[in-house]
């Protein structure tokens, strides 16, 4: 043999034993040392988890009187992939538990199918989850209808019922706290990917209001049965078992009486609107513990019955829901509608004249109108009241004194060519209470209002300018109109400056600026607290099931205003003037409490759908008892017409439940100790058509 050719085979003889020594490597590598890795991998191969959700946490109002509680209910899935393997796609079977429960079969074909396979304006009440998780029908079925299904199994292939617990609202005093509760729902995709949430498909979740806030408390720790399973799906041993530990409670400020009544007090304004001849499309009422931000009540009209989310939704309920022919029902217009503030805001602006160094103890002209360029601003009912002290012209709700001081000081200020050191008084006085920021209370979503000062002008027209300089092309040919056309080539020209009519209309709380009704709660209560205001706070307390304090919320202050006593003194008495003698006088004449407020009436642009003008916004901000205020209360209704006859009878109605001689809520003033609540006791709530039993007793 040649040296060439042993060479060629030591080569390949090398090759062969590298080949081999590499395989043998690899081989001790995985059975050996990374063994874990791959047994592991093998088990979850032929592993299946069988997942118990936990029992989510109550919630309970400030006296631990439930609100929301989970209960042991019988409820009706589908399986698409069992009805997508039936010759008919599950047709039949769909028009059988349609009939049994008494649904539109379009709505029960709707609730399965995947939000993915529909068009995007045809997804109401669709499925937002996969196919290959049960789809919920029916929350809390009859007995009798789910027995008829369980006994009849081969009549409903696919279907499948289940003893879970269901979310239930015992509603106790007559609340109904909608949208400050919010609902709970199917876990997403989306959830499912995000690493942070380790959420089971058949979980349920927060997804709006306390529900979404405090999820991560009142979830708890669902149960993980993991069984091994044969190529035939048969169970051959359990490897691990993890019990399911119930959620935290929440107990919350809301005082369910109180909630109640401000709830039917709202609803009465909204009615009392339109048979005044209003549209009175919408509203919300708050009450504020003024001395900690507690939120002991919060309303907003309309409203919609919580049970549906668990009931299932049908199509005509999905849209109603966000339809603005039914007043949007799942909007909360408490933290989420932005209205301006009209009169109620001129408690900011007599701090702004203040500072700009007017004396509010002084006499000023309240004539019917001001002439303000080519502009005439008129007084209220165009009526003048000639000279008189700034008290009463805050009673009576002077707006051209107003005018005539918001526009000298815009003059000072430079006009349409502003000083580099600017005051600013106005601005700055709303800036102080947190106009244009949120309130920051524990709720998901919560607007944040708008201060239209210099740079939101400048950003307001950097995003606007090329819509208002090519207008004619752009607008709708509806608002083709003289009047509009005219205001479009103006902030074409300079729609960044700071005009006179918009520092007059800031002066009353009309223009652009806007408020949500809790940020005015939050406002009033920093009046009647000489200006420190605290962050609106819904939850009081975490609790475990056996009632130990897992978390105690404490009183946050957001902010303080800093004014002259003299300054306070003077808001005070004329917030009372206005009860006493002004403009709320008669919608509380008679009342045994002494209260003090303002009313609003502010002007809307715009059409209705049916091409109607809209109405006026209706306030009533206010706090009380006068001598001693631990109250804000505030109510508005959009649409509403004057501020007076509609929202402040209705402020009049919370207070008469409030602070009612002999009979008021809180003899002993709002309960600062976190109440010691019986869970277990909780938890055996019971709810049925008819009304609400607690251990036999019924209540309405």
């Amino acid at each position: 043999m040649s040296a060439k050719s042993r060479l060629s085979l030591i080569v390949f003889q090398t090759l062969v034993v590298s080949l081999v020594l590499a395989l043998f490597g690899r081989l001790f590598y995985i059975q050996v040392l990374d063994s874990d890795r791959y047994q592991i991998a093998a088990v979850s191969i032929q592993s299946r988890d069988i997942v118990t959700p936990a029992v989510r946490g109550a919630i309970t109002d400030i006296n631990g009187v439930p609100m929301v509680v989970d209960l042991p209910g019988l409820a009706v899935s589908i399986s698409r992939v069992d009805l997508d393997k039936q010759e008919d796609q599950g047709v039949s079977v769909i028009a059988k538990i349609a009939s049994i429960f008494n649904l539109e079969y379009a709505d029960v074909f709707q609730r399965t199918r995947l939000c993915g396979e529909l068009p995007k304006d045809n997804r109401a009440g669709c499925w937002n989850g996969t196919r290959y998780q049960p789809i919920p029908i029916i929350g809390n079925a009859a007995k009798e209808d789910a027995l008829r299904i369980m006994e009849n199994s081969d009549q409903f292939p696919g279907i499948e019922v289940a003893s879970i617990p269901i979310r239930s609202y015992p509603s106790l005093s007559g609340e109904n706290v909608a949208h400050v509760l919010g609902y709970v729902g199917a876990v997403s995709d989306e959830d499912l990917r995000n690493p942070e949430f380790n959420y089971y498909r058949s979980e349920v979740v927060g997804k709006a209001g306390l529900e979404v806030q405090y999820n991560d408390y009142l979830r708890g720790i669902p149960g993980v049965r993991t069984v091994l399973v044969n190529r035939k799906e048969v169970v051959t041993k359990q490897s691990k078992n993890i019990k399911a530990i119930a959620g935290n409670n929440l107990i919350t400020n809301i005082d369910a009486k109180l909630q109640a009544a401000t709830e039917e007090a709202l609803k009465r304004a909204v009615l009392r609107a339109r048979s005044g001849g209003y549209r009175g499309d919408a509203g919300s009422a708050i009450v504020l513990e003024i001395k900690t931000g507690r939120v002991l009540a919060m309303a907003s009209y309309p409203t919609y019955d919580p049970t549906i989310w668990q009931r299932g939704l049908t199509v005509k309920q999905a849209t109603d829901l966000f339809s603005e022919k039914t007043g949007v029902p799942a909007l909360s217009r408490s933290i989420q509608g932005l209205f301006a503030p009209a009169s109620t805001f001129k408690t900011i602006s007599a701090i702004a004249a203040d500072n700009a160094g007017y004396d509010l103890n002084g006499v000023y002209n309240c004539p019917a109108f001001v002439e303000i360029g080519t502009r005439t601003f008129k007084n209220f009912g165009s009526v003048g009241a000639g000279r008189i002290n700034m008290e009463q012209a805050m009673a009576i709700s002077c707006d051209s004194i107003w005018y005539q001081i918001a526009y000298d000081e815009w003059v000072r200020d430079g006009g349409l060519k502003p000083k580099a050191n600017a005051n600013d008084h106005f601005f700055k006085a709303a800036a102080a209470f947190g106009i244009g920021k949120s309130t920051g209370i524990d709720l998901p979503s919560e607007a944040v209002g708008r201060l239209p000062d210099r740079e939101w002008k400048q950003r307001w027209y950097e995003n606007n300018k090329d819509f208002f300089c090519d207008y004619r092309n752009q607008a709708k040919k509806a608002d083709l109109t003289p009047y509009l056309i005219e205001i479009a080539r103006e902030n074409c020209l300079d729609g960044n400056k700071v005009r006179a009519g918009d520092a007059v209309n800031f002066s009353i709380g009309q223009g652009d600026t806007l408020v949500t009704p809790l940020k005015l709660a939050q406002i009033y209560a920093a009046i009647a607290n000489n200006g420190t205001y605290y962050q609106p706070q819904v939850a009081r307390a975490i609790v475990d099931q056996d009632g130990v304090v897992i978390k105690d919320f404490k009183p946050i202050v957001a902010g303080k205003v800093d004014v002259k006593q003299s300054t306070w003194d003077f808001l005070k008495r004329s917030l009372r003037a206005v009860v006493t003698r002004g403009t709320g006088a008669g919608s509380f004449a008679g009342l045994p409490i002494e209260v003090s407020g303002k009313t609003g009436t502010a002007e809307v642009f715009g059409r209705n759908l049916d091409g109607s003008a809209k109405d006026d916004t209706s306030w009533f901000a206010s706090y009380g008892p006068t001598a001693n205020p631990k109250y804000a209360v505030v109510m508005m209704v959009s649409q509403g017409g004057f501020g007076s006859s509609t929202s402040g009878v209705g402020v009049r109605e919370i207070y008469q439940t409030l602070l009612a001689p002999g009979n008021e809520i809180f003899p002993k003033g709002v309960p600062s100790a976190i109440p010691k609540v019986d869970f277990k006791a909780v938890a055996k709530v019971k709810v049925d058509p008819t009304g609400v039993k607690i251990n036999g007793s019924k209540l309405k």
